[in-house]
């Protein structure tokens, strides 16, 4: 069955819109920091649309911390600290204007190829390199749900062909648990057949240190491993 490559990055940027600026006015700080943005995480989402020519790609602009789109409506941090407060009607808003059209376009683009083709979805994020004290001792973080052997498969060749490299350090589900919840694992609620759902978490020390021969390796291993799966 012939595969078909979506790309996403849901922390792209940290835009906030105009109405809602006055909650971050004492806090822009937090805006530019791994909190408000994946850093780094668009210039290897737009490295990735060029040289690996998906099907469909889409990213968001708006920060984390107006609404997660990485996490299910039901989620206590849909919301951050700063729109928590926010009424009903302002937080149905943001739900109508921002998280919806968003989830939709990417669930049209999988409804209308599943049927044919294997999707390969893969939503490029990163990761900050110190959480809470605690150094990560990561480059590459590989996210999939352990239950879902395909998208356990795509992974470990992906792994093999980046540690082939010895540049970096790649890790399975790590910092995170693919199958925790986020937008990868709603989608395979919805599609639970010919869907694979990947996460891609890049170490920001990377993107700090410049990271354009990384990101040529990182996309070279991904298409080796898209072309033989």
């Amino acid at each position: 069955m012939k595969s078909k490559l979506l790309i996403t990055c849901e922390h792209a940027g940290n835009k906030i819109p105009t109405a809602y600026q006055h909650l971050f006015q004492a806090n822009l700080d937090v805006l530019n920091s791994h909190r408000g943005i994946d850093i780094g995480a668009k210039v290897l989402f737009d490295q990735f649309v060029k040289h690996a020519n998906p099907d469909f790609s889409i990213f968001n602009e708006e920060s984390r911390l107006l609404i997660e789109l990485n996490r299910s409506l039901t989620h206590p941090n849909l919301f951050s600290e700063y729109t928590k407060n926010l009424s009903l009607v302002e937080k149905n808003e943001l739900i109508d204007k921002i998280y919806i059209p968003y989830r939709q376009r990417v669930e049209r683009f999988i409804a209308d190829w599943i049927v044919n083709h294997t999707v390969i979805h893969l939503s490029v994020h990163s990761f900050t390199p110190i959480f809470q004290g605690t150094e990560r001792n990561c480059d590459i973080g590989l996210l999939y749900d352990s239950r879902q052997k395909n998208e356990q498969a795509f992974c470990k060749l992906w792994k093999e062909k980046l540690d082939f490299h010895n540049q970096f350090k790649s890790r399975m589900n790590y910092p995170y648990l693919g199958k925790a919840d986020g937008f990868t694992t709603a989608l395979r609620k919805q599609f639970q057949q010919n869907y694979i759902g990947i996460e891609l978490e890049v170490n920001q020390k990377n993107y700090y240190k410049g990271w354009n021969i990384a990101i040529h390796k990182i996309i070279d291993t991904f298409k080796g491993a898209y072309c033989t799966f």
